[in-house]
């Protein structure tokens, strides 16, 4: 069902580019992942500011307060985080072959990104070629260029700029 999903994400392009106020199609697209809602409030903002698409990532299986619990190592996000093949199947897909810059947010956990946002790039890996991205993060106490070090040594043939942290 997995790969079905993944397969279903690369082939059908879900989002038709959207069309900033002056009329023209928009380059900029925020996407990002929140599981509690922090994230989205910078991604809202930044999309605001540059005038850019906003792209929620979600998880086909939504992430609960349980499957959150950092202190609990048998938690999903920690069975996640601990296996750097894990690779969350992504509710819905967005064409990202119309932007030319992709600021990617999220959570840190465990200093870097969450394993979503892998499975966001390996779903799109062809589409990211030669577009600027942009990181873009939130935690209570990580600094984000671990997170930003992390992207540039796993997608090394990608165009990672300095990450910025919105807390």
């Amino acid at each position: 069902m997995k790969e079905f999903i993944l397969s279903l994400c690369a082939a059908i392009l879900v989002v038709i580019p959207a069309m900033s106020q002056t009329g023209k199609e928009s380059k900029t697209l925020v996407a990002y992942f929140s599981a509690t809602g922090t994230t989205r409030q910078a991604a809202e903002r930044l999309a605001k500011e540059k005038k850019a698409v906003l792209w929620e990532i979600e998880a086909m299986e939504p992430y609960t307060a349980a499957d959150l619990d950092w202190r609990n190592k048998k938690s999903r996000s920690s069975l996640e985080m601990q296996d750097d093949e894990a690779r969350p199947a992504i509710k819905q897909c967005t064409n990202i072959m119309p932007y030319d810059t992709v600021y990617v947010g999220y959570p840190i956990w465990w200093g870097i990104c969450p394993r979503i946002i892998n499975s966001l790039i390996d779903n799109n890996l062809e589409q990211l070629q030669g577009k600027t991205l942009i990181p873009f993060a939130t935690s209570g106490s990580s600094d984000v260029k671990p997170s930003v070090e992390y992207l540039r040594k796993t997608y090394p043939n990608l165009s990672w700029q300095n990450g910025i942290l919105m807390n």
